[in-house]
């Protein structure tokens, strides 16, 4: 176990770390300063989540070595135990960039967003009135959509019911106004998730992805009265705020085989999708489509595993995400327009 000294400086601390991960100081060396790109952002947010897995690692041997000395060799067994499976999960996280720079010709992402492109959105507030909604996602202020899904958690049947309401309220982010979606989930009627999304349309009828707060809740057995506690606010990120950048959500025409990538908040919000077909058949309890569905398939590199296909009928919007692996249905259950 490396040993620091009081008088080691930050720096040098960082330094002897770096050393102490040869691996890791190998790959660093092999990266170009001026190589730009996606595959090159790739391989370095890789080192980025292999750092941090030894920062835990080292947390988590420190948290072992406040505790009772019987528990010692168990704990520590656990520690190692999660950082070889969180460098399992980096590297399932590079291979599906990898495969994200394949789709996107290795470009870099560099949407035309911010307030050198302020000319080139309207005001959000104007939809449904001047202006003309996206027709995948109305953003007409009072339209609410209701969804709903039942899955299987913890050997218990659950049923999670999503709600999203446009606001009449604008957040003005890297000189864009964007309107405010607030989105509300809850399980069983336990608040799960309070978030409130950020979207702007811009004058061709694309929306664009301004960035979220996201407020997940856990509600603790034992508690009076049972309130929801605020735990996380994980995958929260705003474009122009520390390099984060926003993207197109939707597309007003949609092309086959057309890749978007919705935002980027490097190796923490990298959501993608891509369009598979603009006349989609499928049924939810609200709507349905007979051969008018825009499908996309949405994935995201941080969670290779979590695939999606979303059905979208035009002048309603989403209607349905089926889970790819299980199958499972969030369907629309009701939709007021306004």
């Amino acid at each position: 176990m490396t040993r620091f000294s009081r008088g080691t400086t930050p720096k040098l601390r960082s330094f002897i770390a770096f050393l102490a991960f040869p691996a890791l100081a190998m790959s660093a060396g092999n990266v170009s300063a001026q190589a730009i790109g996606c595959s090159a952002a790739a391989n370095a947010s890789n080192l980025a989540c292999n750092f941090a897995a030894k920062d835990d690692l080292f947390t988590e041997r420190a948290i072992c070595m406040d505790s009772p000395d019987d528990d010692l060799p168990t704990c520590l067994d656990e520690a190692q135990g999660n950082f070889d499976e969180v460098l399992e999960e980096c590297a399932a996280i590079l291979e599906a960039q990898t495969d994200t720079c394949d789709l996107t010709d290795d470009a870099a992402h560099l949407p035309e967003f911010g307030e050198a492109f302020a000319s080139n959105f309207i005001d959000p507030l104007d939809i449904g009135g001047a202006v003309e909604p996206n027709p995948f996602f109305p953003l007409v202020q009072g339209n609410t959509w209701t969804y709903e899904g039942t899955f299987d958690e913890d050997g218990e049947t659950v049923t999670e019911t999503i709600v999203v309401t446009v606001l009449n309220e604008t957040k003005f982010i890297d000189g864009i106004t964007c309107l405010v979606v607030r989105d509300v989930v809850t399980i069983d009627g336990e608040l799960i998730e309070d978030t409130d999304d950020w979207f702007a349309q811009d004058v061709d009828g694309n929306v664009w992805y301004c960035g979220e707060e996201v407020k997940d809740y856990e509600t603790f057995e034992g508690d009076e009265p049972p309130l929801p506690e605020l735990i996380s606010d994980d995958g929260s990120f705003k474009a122009g705020r520390d390099n984060d950048k926003g993207g197109i959500l939707l597309p007003k025409v949609p092309e086959i085989g057309a890749i978007f990538r919705q935002e980027l908040s490097v190796g923490n919000a990298e959501d993608i999708i891509e369009i598979l077909a603009i006349d989609g058949d499928e049924n939810a309890v609200a709507a349905s489509c007979n051969g008018n569905c825009l499908v996309t398939r949405d994935f995201s590199p941080l969670d290779p595993e979590a695939l999606e296909n979303k059905y979208y009928v035009p002048g309603v919007g989403l209607i349905l995400e089926i889970d790819i692996g299980s199958g499972d249905r969030v369907e629309l259950v009701e939709f007021v327009a306004l």
